[in-house]
């Protein structure tokens, strides 16, 4: 579903906000984080302290920064709020859990937990910071519900650094492995419901595999080919194990339509050794692709005996899901465009974008939700919000292209202010006129020049025909 066609109301926000009010102390913050819930799902381009602070109306961005660094709040137990909305909307007993990592790159060497490695995000080495994420997939749909910075162990030994950045003095070293239990033992003690989890090759050590089989928890988890396996009285790699499975034993499953064509392969499994509860088992799962690299991925899965094979696959292939929630989040939400340091902001925004992602997945669930295109609204009235869409549309390259009509003139009431001078004239040419109204005393605007047309700049009823070329700025104050 196109998440752009979903404008947030007011009542959703309500509900969110009462969510977060026991975390404040003061109303002041606890109503900044309000707004900047608004401003992260907006439309503005950028989800910075500064476009955020101008599509709120803000003068500075001074309230947003204060929000995410200096002000008295704690985003330790903001996850708990983002993880009970989004499963009260999207709960399923065989919902899945899934583990994923992401990169945010980064310049400079003062953010917390930055490093130089490999990123996945960038495909390359770079200079970055990884957080560690926990998705809700559901039929209803696919929510980030927590999160967890990585701190790499030479971060953590520099303590005059951590303390620079702001990570807390009791903050030890744990891997990526240890920091995704502990989210998992949170979603666990919350009773989120859930069967399946489900990770890459980070998450399929033995430790968290044994984790979920004493909580009876489902799993497919991705493994390496050269991961040691037991079966029988022997001990061999997954990849050894995999080409002694019978050839009679692979099916081609379609597992339906993807972003790449329809994903089709071939997948079998064999059973290894395993000292689970009666009607449980452990399987080597092998998926091998149908190209002529015949490429093959491995897993390991626990879950009850009769589970069929096109049960795990499904599983096996759901991690699409978090990859897909990544992109939202960072593409609708601003997930990635924070302009803090410290380990106490990129906590407080990267939840609160995990927030905001969420509400925009949920909203579709509610009974009475209707989508509709998102505007900009800075002003409430209906004339404004049109034109401003209409004079966007000039502005964005792509957008203008798609438009391909004229458009259409618009007139405003005479303004109190100036009650003698009459609404723009109806026109007949090609490329009518475009009237644009602004109200607002400070804000600045662009105004397109029509070719075929004279350009009329409104300002509460104030007109000025303008007969420059090109583009021209402009500044309301100067006309009052």
């Amino acid at each position: 579903m196109n998440r752009e066609g979903i404008e947030v109301s007011a009542a959703e926000l309500e509900r969110v906000g009462s969510l977060l009010r026991p975390l404040f102390a003061r109303g002041e913050a606890w109503q900044r984080a309000r707004r900047y819930l608004r401003g992260l799902t907006s439309e503005v381009r950028r989800k910075n302290s500064w476009q955020l602070a101008e599509q709120l109306d803000d003068a500075t961005p001074y309230g947003i920064q204060n929000l995410l660094g200096r002000a008295s709040w704690s985003a330790d137990a903001l996850p708990d709020s983002l993880r009970s909305y989004a499963c009260e909307a999207l709960a399923d007993s065989q919902a899945v859990l899934i583990l994923d990592e992401t990169g945010f790159l980064k310049k400079g060497t003062k953010s917390a937990g930055v490093a130089r490695r490999y990123s996945g995000t960038a495909g390359r080495l770079e200079t970055c910071q990884i957080g560690v994420f926990l998705a809700y997939a559901s039929s209803q749909g696919c929510a980030l519900i927590d999160r967890e910075l990585y701190l790499p162990k030479a971060w953590i030994e520099d303590r005059p650094r951590c303390r620079e950045a702001g990570i807390p003095e009791n903050r030890g070293f744990s891997t990526k492995l240890e920091r995704a239990q502990a989210m998992l033992a949170r979603a666990i003690q919350a009773r989120v419901p859930f069967a399946w989890v489900t990770g890459d090759e980070v998450y399929g050590a033995s430790t968290l595999r044994r984790f979920l089989e004493e909580h009876g928890k489902n799993y497919v988890l991705a493994v390496s080919r050269t991961l040691k396996l037991s079966q029988g009285f022997s001990q061999r790699t997954a990849e050894r194990l995999a080409h002694e499975i019978p050839a009679s034993r692979w099916r081609t499953i379609d597992l339906g339509p993807g972003s790449k064509g329809d994903r089709r392969s071939r997948f079998a499994r064999l059973e290894i050794n395993h000292d689970l509860q009666p009607k449980r088992n452990r399987w080597l799962l092998v998926r091998e692709s149908l190209e002529e690299d015949r490429a093959r991925s491995y897993y390991v899965a626990g879950a009850p005996s009769r589970t069929r094979l096109r049960k795990l696959a499904e599983l096996a292939r759901s991690r699409w899901r978090v990859e897909q929630a990544f992109e939202e989040a960072k593409g609708e939400v601003g997930l990635d465009e924070y302009e803090v340091r410290s380990f106490e902001g990129w906590q407080r925004h990267v939840t609160l974008s995990l927030l905001a992602h969420a509400m925009l997945i949920v909203l579709p669930t509610r009974p009475a939700s209707r989508t509709r295109p998102r505007k900009k609204r800075r002003i409430d009235s209906p004339e404004y919000s049109r034109v401003e869409t209409l004079a966007s549309e000039l502005f964005e390259p792509r957008r203008a292209a798609r438009l391909g009509v004229a458009l259409e003139p618009l007139a405003l009431q005479p303004s109190a202010l100036c009650p003698s001078v009459p609404p723009p004239l109806q026109t007949t040419k090609t490329t009518p006129g475009l009237t644009i109204y602004n109200w607002s005393i400070s804000s600045w605007g662009i105004a397109p020049r029509s070719d075929s047309g004279t350009l009329r700049i409104c300002f509460g009823g104030w007109c000025r025909n303008c007969s420059s070329s090109g583009v021209r700025r402009w500044r309301t104050e100067d006309y009052f």
